[in-house]
């Protein structure tokens, strides 16, 4: 199988009147989950309007330079961007229909993104056992609540992953697990788009 069976095709007598149905469902799927991502948009835009507001209300307790620790940020960084590279690479795998080569790269990116999210969890769970929970302060509970909800994304995304993966093992590459691919790598994408200004806004002007 090569890249063209991805697309439905049609005899060249055809009559070209009539629509692709599925170049038609590919196109819907992708306008809804662009007007998806455009709602989760106005989510963290939210938090982080929530966050620039209380950030300084620390309530006598430590700010964000007593807290933040970059070098642990930077990792978290450097493992989604490889990430979203190796989920790129799985992409280009599916437009060539190399099946394997799909879920190897799916792979390595299920575990770049399991590896953010370890650190993640590990970071909290630090701060909490520190007495820094997000009932401390509002700069808390704000931090918690922008990151926190990243962290909660990017779980799920791990969850689709697998379920990608399965999905490809099984069926290979065709219309329907194509489209799946596209619209998951549109997410992951988001994600990690979100993350840099999680890092450059929280991060990186926190501790400066």
């Amino acid at each position: 199988m090569n890249s063209l069976t991805i697309r439905h095709t049609r005899p060249l007598h055809a009559d070209t009147s009539v629509p692709d149905p599925h170049q038609d469902t590919y196109s819907k799927t992708v306008l809804g989950f662009w007007m998806y991502l455009m709602t989760d948009c106005l989510v963290f835009g939210s938090l982080f309007v929530t966050y620039a507001i209380l950030h300084v209300n620390t309530f006598g307790g430590p700010s964000t330079h007593d807290l933040y620790h970059l070098p642990t940020a930077a990792a978290e960084t450097v493992m989604l961007l490889c990430s979203t590279v190796t989920c790129g690479f799985a992409m280009l795998a599916a437009l060539r229909s190399e099946k394997k080569h799909v879920v190897f790269w799916l792979l390595i990116t299920f575990l770049l993104g399991g590896a953010f999210v370890f650190t993640e969890l590990r970071e909290f769970t630090h701060l909490v056992r520190e007495g820094h929970s997000w009932t401390q302060s509002a700069f808390l509970s704000s931090f918690f609540t922008l990151v926190g909800t990243h962290g909660a994304h990017v779980t799920a995304g791990l969850i689709w992953m697998l379920v990608m993966m399965v999905q490809v093992s099984l069926w290979g590459i065709n219309v329907m697990t194509f489209r799946r691919l596209v619209v998951f790598s549109m997410f992951w994408h988001f994600l990690d788009l979100v993350w840099i200004f999680i890092f450059t806004f929280v991060y990186l002007m926190g501790v400066s």
